[in-house]
């Protein structure tokens, strides 16, 4: 036994260091590359296409993202990763947490990070310096639930809407990690509802939106189970909405 013993210790001592390496991630990571954009280094974008503007460049203390594939017309907007580079002398294993909040790609990237997000990578500060002088990254990356503690899911009047003729509207603070793919806007008195058109990025958009304060029905697909739900808001936007305003919805999403 002690003859065997010896033998594994051996065998291990010797291996290649490729087969000594920390197991691979599971297979909720995706291999891919990552890069990021100039003049970012304490917020995101506030023209980015998902529509959201100086609310995108702020969201989650800046640490955002332009997405290629991931965008998916607009769908994409608004969902959190978990990404993580693979150089293991520079990155942490945590990597950053980010949102989607514009499109673009470079550099046969999945993301085009915030500066911010990216060098949050890094192990240390010098190790973030490091990451962005390299400009490029590989990287694994999970989609994983948005958390905003506090925060209820808020429905956004744009300030291109014009009242009562047309509504354009975001919304904001959705936890979980499932996507809006439908919106339905119904009159609470006669329950009558309008099937709202994506317009782009996360922006929602009708011409004649229904009259009367506003019940928002939203579609939640995807996540862990597939499923598709609809999802009835507990609180009502108000009958004389104004633009610009944020009214608070009354749920969240676990």
């Amino acid at each position: 036994m002690a003859l065997l013993t010896q033998l594994i210790f051996l065998v291990f001592l010797f291996l290649p260091p490729f087969l000594c390496r920390s197991p691979v991630r599971g297979d909720t990571f995706t291999h891919s590359r990552a890069a990021y954009y100039p003049n970012s280094d304490q917020q995101g974008t506030s023209d980015g296409a998902c529509g959201y503007k100086s609310f995108g460049a702020t969201l989650n203390g800046g640490d955002v993202s332009a997405a290629s594939n991931l965008y998916r017309n607009g769908v994409g907007c608004g969902a959190c990763y978990q990404v993580i580079c693979t150089d293991s002398s520079l990155c942490s294993t945590d990597g950053v947490r980010i949102v989607i909040t514009d499109s673009g790609s470079s550099s046969d990237t999945d993301f085009i990070l915030s500066q911010k997000a990216f060098s949050k990578m890094g192990q240390t500060a010098d190790a973030g310096a490091s990451l962005l002088s390299l400009g490029a990254v590989d990287i694994e990356y999970q989609r994983i639930p948005c958390s905003w503690p506090g925060k209820n899911i808020t429905f956004k009047v744009d300030e291109a809407s014009d009242f009562p003729g047309y509504l354009a509207f975001l919304i904001e603070y959705q936890q979980g990690d499932k996507d809006i793919t439908a919106v339905r806007l119904c009159e609470t008195e006669n329950l009558t509802c309008k099937l709202i058109d994506r317009s782009h990025g996360a922006m929602w958009a009708v011409n004649s939106p229904p009259s009367g304060p506003l019940s928002i029905q939203m579609l939640l697909s995807g996540g862990d189970d597939g499923d598709e739900t609809w999802v009835v808001a507990t609180n009502n936007v108000p009958e004389s909405w104004k633009t610009g305003e944020s009214y608070d919805l009354g749920i969240q999403l676990n």
